[in-house]
C-alpha cells in the first residue's frame, strides 16, 4: 500500500522547517517588527499556529500580541499590523478580515503556500512559503513550517528542533497509544496552540475523540474521562504533579517534550513542535486502521470558501 500523501509530507517537515529558518532574514521586513501592536488571525490549523505564535512573541519581549480566529477579529481594536496566516490564500473568512482591515488603514501581512490566490492582491505584504504547499487536505508540513519561520523571526536558533523532528519521524509510536479510545492534549504557554491543533489533526484524520486544554486546567473537570485505555499527552514542561495525577486514575501519560527530571515520558525533551509531529504520525496510524483515507477527511476541504 503506497503512503498518503499526509505521510510523505509529515516526513518533510525537517526539510521545510530548515528552509524557513534560512528565508526568515530575508522576509524580515514584511513581518511584525519589535515593539508593533499586533494581531494573528488564521482559521482552524492556522488559527492554532497563531496562538502559538502570539503567545512566543508576547512573552519574548517583542510586543503585545493577540489572536484570532479571522472570523471573530474585533474590529474595534487598534493593532499596527495584523499578520493572517492561510494556506490556501482563498479562505473566505481570512479574506474579508483582510480587506476591511486594509481599507481602515492597517497593514496586512500574510503567510500563504500559493502565489496564484487572492490572498495576495488582499494583504499589503505576503510572505510565500510554496514549498511547504500540501496535497492532502489535512495540513501538517505548512503550519508548522509558518510557525517554523516566525520562531526563526524571533530570533530562535532552530538547529536543535530540526533534529527533534527527524527523532520525532523515526520514534515507534507505542501501540498502547495506537489503539487508545480517547486523547486529551494539554500544554502551557505557547504549547496551548499545539495541543489545540493536536486535538484538530486527530479529529480530522482519525475522527478520533480527542479534547485539549491548558494544562493547568486538566484538574478543573478534563481528568473526570482519563483512565484506562486512555491518553493525556502534554506539550512542554508539567505542571507539578500532573503526571501522578494521571498514573493515580489509570492513564496514559505522553510528555515527549518535557525533560524527563519533570515527568517527561522521552529519554530527552523533544521540542514541542517536533512532538506535534507525532501526533501527525499518529493521526495517521488511527485513521489507516479504521479503513479511513487521512488526505481526504469526511466532510472537508482544503479551503473553506463562501458564496
Amino acid at each position: 500500500m503506497p503512503a498518503s500523501r499526509t505521510t510523505i509530507e509529515t516526513a518533510s517537515q525537517p526539510e521545510c522547517w530548515q528552509r524557513a529558518a534560512d528565508l526568515a532574514p530575508a522576509e524580515a521586513g514584511k513581518l511584525p517588527r519589535d515593539g508593533e501592536r499586533v494581531a494573528v488571525i488564521g482559521c482552524g490549523t492556522s488559527w492554532f499556529m497563531a496562538q502559538s505564535y502570539a503567545a512566543l512573541r508576547e512573552s519574548g519581549g517583542h510586543g503585545e500580541t493577540d489572536a484570532f480566529a479571522a472570523s471573530e477579529f474585533p474590529f474595534g481594536r487598534a493593532y499596527d499590523r495584523v499578520l493572517a496566516i492561510t494556506r490556501s490564500g482563498t479562505t473566505t473568512e481570512v479574506l474579508r478580515a483582510s480587506e476591511r482591515l486594509r481599507t481602515a488603514g492597517v497593514p496586512v501581512t500574510a503567510i500563504t503556500a500559493d502565489p496564484r490566490t487572492p490572498v495576495m492582491e488582499h494583504a499589503d505584504e505576503v510572505v510565500v512559503l510554496d514549498f511547504a504547499d500540501e496535497e492532502s487536505v489535512v495540513q501538517t508540513r505548512f503550519a508548522t513550517t509558518a510557525l517554523a519561520l516566525l520562531r526563526a523571526h524571533l530570533g530562535q536558533d532552530l538547529t536543535a528542533a530540526v533534529a527533534d523532528t527527524r527523532t520525532a519521524l523515526a520514534q515507534e509510536l507505542p501501540a498502547e497509544i495506537v489503539g487508545a479510545e480517547q486523547f486529551t492534549f494539554l500544554g502551557t504557554g505557547w504549547t496551548y496552540g499545539l495541543a489545540q491543533e493536536a486535538a484538530l489533526k486527530m479529529r480530522e484524520a482519525a475522527g478520533a475523540w480527542t479534547e485539549s486544554y491548558p494544562a493547568m486546567e486538566y484538574r478543573h473537570g478534563p481528568i473526570s474521562i482519563t483512565g484506562p485505555g486512555r491518553v493525556t499527552w502534554a506539550f512542554g514542561p508539567l505542571p507539578e504533579g500532573l503526571a501522578a495525577d494521571v498514573a493515580g486514575v489509570g492513564g496514559r501519560l505522553e510528555a515527549g517534550s518535557a525533560a524527563p527530571a519533570d515527568g517527561g515520558t522521552g529519554t530527552a525533551a523533544l521540542d514541542p513542535l517536533a512532538d506535534l509531529v507525532r501526533v501527525q504520525r499518529l493521526a495517521v496510524a488511527i485513521a489507516e486502521n479504521k479503513g479511513y483515507d487521512p488526505d481526504r477527511p469526511r466532510n472537508l476541504t482544503r479551503s473553506v470558501v463562501l458564496s
